[in-house]
């Protein structure tokens, strides 16, 4: 039988307890946290999980183009993600006479591998403590002078910690909500080279509809191969190049899975808020989120069509669908679960406490008032952020015409020649890279659907200055959508932006006069110079006092409780972080139970010809079809295992992160999570219940036919 490797990933989960709960930094686990790793049946020393100067599990893990997670799994390079952390590079690799999206992609040699440029993976080499130093360089500072004296002592550390010349770089990481200062040194390399990915069909199978959702039956995987220069250090991609061999290599386990089975976690989750107020909850969930998802629900419905009736367009467009996509399905999920559990709730019966604690300790004891103040003073102005970002930036013309501000500003403000030419000659590598993905017909409608939603949504006063006005002028009445559609088809018919010809007619000489006067630059402008004149001073404000107070309230939470700070993990910060639990079916709701695996079988009852979500490729049903699954078959079920679901808590960034068992064998990727538990990166998901306490998210696996 040809043999195909495929991973077909998932987590989600249940538990009576909180031992799941927790995004820890491997450095700092401490004994308490081990033993809990141990009692629920890990096998390695702390040593094996974290150490600086012998090889270690964090060894084979890599932060793989800063957005995902991915693991070694040879002596020889090979690494294993997720294949929508492949996905651009992928989609960037394909043509209509080489469709790997739609065909899949495997090498049959070393010279078969295809380069992708623009990737990266880093190891992590070190983590350092500089809590101490950059808190001594910042005591009776506040607010904006603690902030900038800051970012100039943690600058000069980093930069103490970096070696350029063997591709090392130290970042800073404030954890505690800027109560500790870690810095974490790395090693990156630059020549990665694609080995293998699944079709499109089995790589997003369920696409937008089983995203973020338990029972999962998708091979979201893809190979890669790192390479090094010849003594082993980064090097640029070249021909010389040989295979890296890193200190670390995780065994891979095919021996399958029993429901309560350890497993642990190793990756690069992004970012959560775990510690986040009251008030910040209840502006997510009843401003933010609503406006993001109904904003990123129109772009979305513009641009399906079109990927559907042409797959050059699917090509064009396939990576930044998906990445609306992912999130536009999250936070309406992340409300709903938020206030399906009541944090908002929660938050205050715990911001009472501390305020009893508070009262007569003058750093403390105003947190919540001034915290409530700041809350009420931005408010009025959160959605107009939100589609300003996500609504009239979120179109990719308007976004590439608000990057022309900077050729604005070198041709008004500055006069410097040598500025301009160097302006001009990075903005026309961007607008390059914008036309490979422009799709005219989506973002005209996209312009004028969020021109009209601007209108509509958002406070009279807070609008640009004569820019309705004038469009009602000369395009019509502002209740008329056609009115919209009018003012977006004479943009995108008379913009120079999306004029090759008339474009490199200004890049020859640049005049401030004609791009002021441009459709597209104008529309752009009168936006951004809007929010940045007006709104952006509040926002700035806001973040400012909205930090401290975050700051002072972790600190005296440690004060008011130590017990409890003992047991505190910092939020995630997309930086390395392991997590424990244990591969375990749970119950949704009444009267359900999901098992803890999917199958093959599964697969196939999902299957629908010429479906754009569950199609199957021809030659994989076949090969399912005759069930000879090798050593790789779950002889209780007669079937392949394609995906299960765990305990761990995990959030975005730890897509591709190694799932692994209690003696330190790979069993799975994780790639999503459990829909139940969307409110995860404000609060652990709680599901009261005769079963269980706690629904978690992520899901795991890999498997082979």
């Amino acid at each position: 039988m040809k043999k195909l490797i495929l991973v077909f990933l998932l987590l989600g989960s249940i538990l009576r307890s909180f031992a799941d709960e927790g995004m820890w930094l491997p450095m700092l686990l401490g004994k308490q946290v081990y033993n809990d790793m141990v009692k629920r049946g890990l096998k390695l020393t702390k040593e094996q999980l974290y150490s600086v100067n012998k090889s270690s599990l964090k060894d084979a893990v890599v932060l793989f183009g800063g957005i995902c997670t991915g693991e070694m799994v040879s002596n020889e390079g090979l690494l294993f993600t997720n294949h929508h952390c492949g996905y651009s590079t992928i989609a960037g690799h394909s043509s209509i006479e080489k469709n790997y999206l739609r065909d899949g992609f495997w090498s049959k040699s070393k010279a078969e591998e295809i380069p992708a440029s623009n990737l990266y993976v880093e190891f992590l080499l070190n983590i350092v403590d500089v809590t101490d130093k950059a808190e001594d360089s910042v005591k009776g500072l506040e607010g904006t002078e603690r902030r900038k004296r800051l970012v100039e002592v943690l600058t000069g550390l980093t930069d103490s910690y970096s070696d350029t010349a063997k591709g090392i770089n130290a970042r800073v990481s404030a954890i505690f909500k800027s109560n500790q200062f870690l810095i974490f040194v790395y090693q990156r390399y630059t020549d990665i080279r694609l080995v293998a990915a699944p079709p499109e069909s089995l790589g997003k199978f369920g696409g937008d509809t089983d995203n973020w959702e338990w029972p999962r039956h998708t091979a979201d995987f893809s190979v890669f191969r790192v390479y090094a220069g010849k003594d082993g250090l980064p090097a640029p991609h070249a021909a010389g190049n040989i295979p890296f061999k890193p200190k670390h290599v995780l065994p891979i386990s095919i021996k399958g899975l029993k429901d309560g089975d350890y497993a642990m976690i190793y990756g690069y989750p992004g970012t959560t808020n775990r510690y986040e107020s009251s008030y910040g909850v209840r502006l997510k969930t009843s401003v933010t989120n609503p406006a993001l998802v109904d904003l990123r629900d129109m772009r979305l419905k513009f641009m399906m069509p079109e990927m559907k009736n042409d797959p050059a367009v699917k090509i064009q467009l396939g990576p930044y669908y998906a990445s609306i996509a992912n999130y536009w399905k999250f936070y309406d999920g992340e409300t709903k679960q938020l206030l399906r559990y009541h944090i908002a709730e929660e938050k205050e019966k715990e911001e009472e406490r501390f305020i009893k604690w508070a009262y007569g300790k003058p750093e403390f004891e105003n947190l919540f008032s001034n915290l409530a103040q700041t809350y009420e003073n931005w408010r009025p102005y959160a959605k107009h952020h939100v589609y300003v970002n996500e609504g009239i930036f979120g179109s990719p013309l308007l976004a590439f015409a608000g990057v022309m501000q900077q050729v604005e500003n070198a041709l008004v403000k500055s006069g410097n020649s040598k500025e301009i030419n160097a302006t001009l000659v990075a903005i026309d590598k961007v607008r390059a890279n914008f036309i490979s993905g422009e799709n005219l017909v989506s973002d005209q409608k996209i312009v004028a659907a969020v021109l009209e939603r601007f209108y509509l949504d958002i406070e009279k006063s807070q609008q640009p200055i004569g820019f309705y006005e004038a469009m009602k002028a000369g395009f019509g009445d502002l209740k008329d959508p056609a009115t919209y559609e009018k003012y977006a088809a004479n943009l995108f018919t008379k913009t120079f932006l999306l004029d090759s010809a008339r474009w490199k007619a200004f890049i020859k000489n640049p005049d401030a006069t004609v791009l002021q006067a441009d459709p597209g630059y104008a529309t752009a402008s009168a936006f951004l110079k809007n929010w940045q004149g007006k709104f952006l001073p509040r926002l700035t404000e806001f973040n400012v006092k909205n930090n401290e107070a975050g700051r002072l309230y972790l600190k005296g939470i440690f004060q008011m409780d130590s017990v409890k700070a003992k047991k505190m993990y910092p939020d995630a910060t997309f930086t390395m972080r392991v997590s424990f639990g244990n591969v375990k079916s749970y119950k949704p709701r009444d009267a359900v139970r999901y098992d803890y695996i999917t199958t093959m079988k599964g697969m196939m009852e999902k299957y629908k010809p010429l479906d754009y979500e569950y199609d199957l490729p021809d030659d994989f049903r076949m090969l399912v079809a005759k069930k000879d699954f090798g050593q790789y078959i779950d002889k209780q079920r007669n079937d392949l295992v394609v995906g299960f679901i765990t305990t761990n808590d995990i959030t975005g960034g730890n897509s591709g992160s190694p799932v692994i068992d209690a003696n330190g064998n790979l069993i799975g990727l994780a790639f999503d999570g459990n829909y139940e538990a969307l409110s995860h990166k404000i609060a652990f998901d709680k599901e009261q219940g005769t079963q269980q306490d706690h629904l978690r998210r992520y899901s795991i696996c890999a498997l082979v036919y």
